[in-house]
């Protein structure tokens, strides 16, 4: 059901969007005129929106309805902000004693408003269609409601009007688009935001809870010839230009990260891999770069290896660092890890306070207890996995 409710709101946004100038041009100006002709041209119009439900910052205040009866079927309902009707009575009677309260409306002021609101809708009135014979009672999502803000030309004020009209009643043109207005190649400088991944690779949980700074994680599935660009919904391989700056070589004994995927441990879990990824933070390319991926260009975005690139399970970051280049494939030399919880508490017995010595062996106990967790939760496994 969620699927398709948000698939007809979004149908009914686009719907809208492309009528929106037809009801300008056919409301606005007709509205405008008639109120000239009623008030001397003492207030200004401006259609602020069109939406198959009340805008919810009008919901908010209170209203002085009127209802125009079509036939027994449909209705047309102008309502008026109570800062709306305390601005046109202020300019049809003068100013009161007291500010204006839609509570305590007259009788007088509430046939002047009723009037005014009669007038409007015989300017508009041409542009309705004649409700059809024979039809069904119309239901709520069969309305358009057309919100205005009526400003007093002297003070600036104002306040709204809602013309809620039967869809039925209207038969609204679409913008036709004319062909393009403006060449890819005049933004080719403007830049968006992008997310670039490098690789992914297989990773044993034993080895994931003992990352360190400084390790080298190298990711199989990766090569230095092509990353994949990720723009919303669009994702695409693209060529690059390898960055000879990011050579580096690995021996036994440089601290750096090894893995053996064909390595057991007594405890299962530990046992069991995990997908690793290298992500780059956002980024910006420009809309040329953009153009040449989707060509199938090979690119140089040598801009994008100065920014932080992130190694994420499940889409959690786990640890930040540099790119580099081992032998063909793209690694990371790791410069931050993010502890979880109990990595935290393992620093705190790590480090007692002095003047407790004789707790040590207990803080000890504890240390070692903490380090053997491992909160497997935080990842879900897939069978292959196991």
């Amino acid at each position: 059901m969620s699927e398709t409710f948000t698939e007809t709101n979004t149908l009914i946004k686009d719907e809208l969007y492309g009528q929106y100038n037809w009801f300008y041009l056919n409301f606005v100006q007709a509205l405008q005129q008639a109120c000239n002709e009623f008030f001397s041209e003492l207030f200004t119009f401006k259609l602020l929106s069109v939406s198959k439900n009340m805008n919810i910052l009008a919901q908010k205040d209170d209203y002085f309805v009127t209802k125009i009866r079509i036939d027994s079927l449909h209705d047309v309902f102008f309502r008026s902000s109570e800062a709306t009707i305390g601005i046109i009575l202020e300019e049809s009677l003068g100013k009161g004693p007291q500010k204006f309260d839609l509570n305590k409306i007259t009788e007088l002021e509430g046939k002047i408003i009723s009037s005014f609101n009669d007038y409007l809708y015989n300017s508009i009135s041409p542009v309705l269609l004649s409700p059809p014979v024979g039809g069904k009672k119309r239901k709520n999502y069969d309305t358009i409601y057309l919100t205005f803000f009526i400003q007093d030309n002297k003070t600036k004020e104002g306040g709204r009007l809602i013309i809620a009209l039967p869809q039925i009643l209207l038969a609204p043109n679409f913008v036709q688009a004319t062909g393009e207005k403006f060449d890819v190649s005049d933004f080719r400088t403007s830049t968006v935001d992008v997310a670039i991944k490098v690789g992914t690779t297989k990773f044993l949980v034993k080895d994931l809870k003992h990352l360190e700074k400084e390790d080298i994680v190298i990711f199989e599935n990766s090569n230095i010839q092509t990353m994949q660009i990720i723009y919303k919904d669009y994702k695409s391989n693209f060529r690059i230009t390898p960055n000879p700056g990011l050579i580096t070589s690995i021996d036994n004994n440089d601290g750096g990260h090894h893995m053996d995927g064909n390595s057991l441990s007594q405890n299962l879990w530990d046992s069991i891999q995990v997908e690793m990824g290298a992500e780059f933070e956002t980024v910006k390319i420009s809309l040329g770069e953009l153009k040449n991926i989707e060509q199938g260009l090979v690119v140089d975005i040598s801009s994008v290896y100065d920014n932080k690139i992130s190694l994420k399970v499940e889409n959690k970051i786990i640890a930040t660092g540099e790119l580099v280049i081992v032998n063909d494939r793209y690694g990371v030399r790791i410069d931050e890890v993010f502890a979880s919880e109990a990595s935290k508490q393992v620093q705190e017995f790590a480090n007692p306070p002095t003047e407790h010595q004789e707790e040590t062996h207990d803080y000890q106990e504890e240390t070692q207890a903490i380090e053997e967790e491992f909160d497997y939760s935080d990842f879900e496994l897939d069978d292959q996995d196991i």
